[in-house]
């Protein structure tokens, strides 16, 4: 059976001012066009559906029709689990009318997916809480899922019945999946583990998180579960939260982070985004094909040391949305500025990096936010014109006299 893994699409998510909208309508036909291309059998959208518990009305209506149109008329089995940014009963609410077409929402980890059957010959065998057993049309091999949608710790205790605080996290997940892969897990039927988790591979350096993307680690990296964690019945781990494509282990079997279909930030510039196909058959190694996504616009930042050599590069790269830096000993003009945003439509920040000379008469550089409040200007100020030194308690207190005063 062929299965397509996507995640994190974030619809209704802007950068700054600009909204994403259109672009996400365009990524999401794509996907579609993808799924149709490769004749998928299954649909797997690993979290983080929306980017707000509260989308726009527009977003609200583009997943399902893009749900919708994936689904090919119950063909084809859809499965989106919810995210650390979505609502889980938003997520789990159109459930009961969604499984008519074949697509199942699960918002919760502790979720029983009711029963159904369709005309396709797409069905429910059996199911119970974090489990779900599919036939599929046209296959004899069942599929079954391990499903673990986004909780935090406190959550997921309580979802799965155990607040005991000796026990980690990572435990207690391990338990809980090990339990129902030894229950219906064998070589008869294709295994798979879809979650929204932060997972790691013991030992070495943990991925990072999108610099906007809100953590899901708690202190001390409690919430961190490990690649030995999972039940070794598993032949594919599809998940979601981190943006880009990252291969977390390939032994035993694939623990995969697919990327986000657009780049949200720009820790993500120049980032190619994927979707994975994965070709599986029971008891066998799958294959997997990392499928590049065109559409959407890229990110680009960069930094110059003059106005002129900005401008030639915004000239270059007019599709793109751009985060430009100046280096300059002084700060940047309203022509200066008026400039660059006249060159680029799609400017979202102009960072002005500040050269001072410090006290052993050597140049450095400050990086100055200009969105930021006029009191940390004032102090960002003060200390690029004396040596790094800050302002004293009394100055600071007349600077925020005169500015009441105002």
């Amino acid at each position: 059976m062929k299965i397509l893994h996507t995640a994190d699409w974030h619809l209704g998510k802007r950068l700054d001012f600009v909204a994403r909208h259109p672009e996400q309508v365009e990524v999401m036909d794509e996907i579609c066009e993808i799924a149709k291309n490769e004749q998928v059998d299954v649909v797997i959208v690993a979290g983080d559906l929306f980017d707000t518990i509260n989308p726009p009305v527009e977003s609200i209506e583009l997943l399902y029709k893009t749900l919708k149109r994936l689904s090919n008329n119950g063909k084809t089995l859809v499965i989106a689990i919810a995210g650390n940014h979505d609502s889980p009963d938003r997520i789990n609410t159109p459930d009961p009318l969604a499984r008519e077409c074949g697509i199942v929402f699960v918002g919760y980890p502790n979720a029983v997916i009711h029963p159904f059957k369709l005309e396709t010959g797409l069905e429910l065998i059996r199911s119970e809480a974090g489990f779900a057993e599919f036939k599929l049309p046209g296959h004899t091999a069942p599929l079954r899922m391990l499903l673990t949608p986004y909780a935090n710790e406190i959550r997921l205790r309580k979802y799965l019945g155990n607040d005991n605080p000796e026990e980690t996290l990572r435990q207690l997940l391990q338990e809980h999946w090990q339990q129902l892969a030894s229950k219906y897990m064998d070589n008869e039927g294709v295994n798979f583990l879809a979650a929204h988790l932060y997972i790691a591979k013991k030992g070495e350096e943990l991925p990072e998180e999108p610099d906007d993307e809100k953590s899901i680690l708690a202190v001390g990296n409690a919430q961190v579960i490990y690649s030995e964690n999972l039940p070794t019945e598993l032949q594919y781990v599809a998940l979601g939260h981190l943006h880009r494509r990252h291969t977390i282990d390939k032994r035993p079997y694939p623990i995969v982070y697919c990327s986000s279909p657009l780049a949200y930030s720009f820790n993500e510039s120049n980032q190619q985004k994927f979707v994975v196909l994965i070709d599986a058959e029971a008891g066998k190694e799958v294959k997997r094909t990392n499928i590049p996504l065109q559409k959407g616009k890229r990110l680009l930042r960069s930094k110059f040391d003059s106005i002129d050599n900005a401008v030639e590069w915004l000239l270059n790269n007019q599709d793109a949305l751009v985060e430009v830096t100046i280096v300059s000993d002084t700060y940047l003009t309203a022509e200066e500025r008026r400039r660059l945003n006249k060159t680029h439509e799609g400017i979202i920040n102009i960072i002005p990096e500040i050269k001072f000379k410090n006290t052993s008469g050597g140049s450095s550089s400050r990086q100055i936010d200009l969105n930021m409040k006029p009191e940390d200007l004032f102090v960002e100020y003060f200390k690029s014109e004396n040596k790094d030194q800050a302002p004293s308690p009394e100055l600071m207190a007349l600077f925020r006299e005169i500015m009441t005063d105002n």
